[in-house]
């Protein structure tokens, strides 16, 4: 074998070497990208699984306060418009949205509750309340694992040179479940 075939293979080699080096990074990075959407997808599936659940128990606990209240048409109206919002929201950040708007209409209606004693007695009331309370704590875990989902992915998306292969597979980032700005402000409580 002449040096010249022997240099030309080996070139050769070199080259399909770094090809199948480029190709395994470039497959691993894609992979990667869908692991992490994956990730999130599924966070935010339990997001919404708990988020269904406090959007059925709301009529349930309207109904018992109005039975009480029923002066008070206008936060039952916002109630109802807010859950409204939430069925028709499409899209993650829409839904966020719609969440937090449906969260401050329920804030609204458990102040309502502290005007009337009676409603705090009732056993309905009491179980109901117990249940909203326990599905908003388990919204906030999946918010949580949600968001650190999201950011675990944000991060691979920006980062250098995954970037630039998320910008040619098509993934960017995903949205935050943030809480808005009104609910960072501690509620008035008066005991009466």
């Amino acid at each position: 074998m002449s040096k010249g075939k022997r240099n030309l293979l080996i070139a050769l080699g070199v080259v399909v070497i770094l090809l199948l080096v480029f190709y395994s990074s470039i497959k691993g990075t894609y992979n990667t990208f869908v692991q992490l959407d994956e990730q999130v997808q599924a966070s935010w599936a339990q997001v919404e699984n708990q988020l269904q659940r406090r959007y059925d128990l709301i009529p349930n606990l309207v109904e018992t306060v109005k039975g009480f209240a029923a002066q008070e048409k206008e936060v039952f109206i916002g109630v109802t418009e807010a859950r409204s919002k939430v069925a028709g929201a499409g899209n993650i950040s829409e839904k966020i949205d719609a969440n937090n708007q449906l969260s401050g209409a329920l804030s609204r209606l458990l102040l309502v509750v502290e005007r009337y004693p009676d409603i705090k007695s009732n056993q309905n009331f009491i179980r109901l309340q117990d249940e909203l309370a326990g599905t908003e704590n388990r919204i906030a875990v999946e918010r949580r694992r949600y968001n650190e989902a999201v950011k675990v992915y944000n991060v691979r998306v920006r980062s250098f040179p995954q970037n630039i292969f998320a910008g040619i597979f098509g993934f960017s980032k995903a949205t935050f479940f943030e809480v808005p700005e009104a609910a960072k402000e501690a509620p008035a409580v008066s005991f009466k």
